[in-house]
């Protein structure tokens, strides 16, 4: 299994679209405070090692703005389905740190969702 996962959507504030300060604050503060729990040796690269980076986190994001509600419910499931893609889960509800279970609660997505098959988007 590989590295964890981080997706997120956010609503930023009129007129801001600072990404960037945002999510250097956030792997600023879970760095401090994670780092030698989350760090894996088998991760690091020569590179990485030469700068002295750690291995907790790639280094840039992939920002997109979203541009309609298909968009958004094509973003928030690959988001869900992304640790089943990857090998951390073997069914979206195996991921117990995702926002599908808030989905599930809502009555926005049955519980089965994702559970080898992705019929069904999160809108319908």
């Amino acid at each position: 299994m590989g590295p964890a996962l981080l997706g997120c959507i956010w609503t930023m504030p009129e007129g801001d679209s600072d990404f960037s300060s945002r999510w250097r604050i956030i792997k600023t503060i879970v760095t401090q405070r994670c780092a030698e729990r989350l760090h894996n040796q088998q991760w690091q690269t020569t590179r990485r090692a030469a700068k002295r980076q750690s291995t907790l986190w790639q280094q840039r994001f992939w920002e997109h703005q979203i541009r309609d509600e298909q968009d958004l419910i094509n973003h928030v499931d690959y988001i869900h389905y992304n640790p089943v893609k990857h090998g951390h889960a073997q069914q979206v509800k195996g991921w117990p740190w995702s926002s599908f279970h808030r989905y599930v609660h809502q009555d926005k997505l049955p519980e089965a969702w994702g559970g080898g098959d992705v019929e069904g988007k999160f809108g319908e």
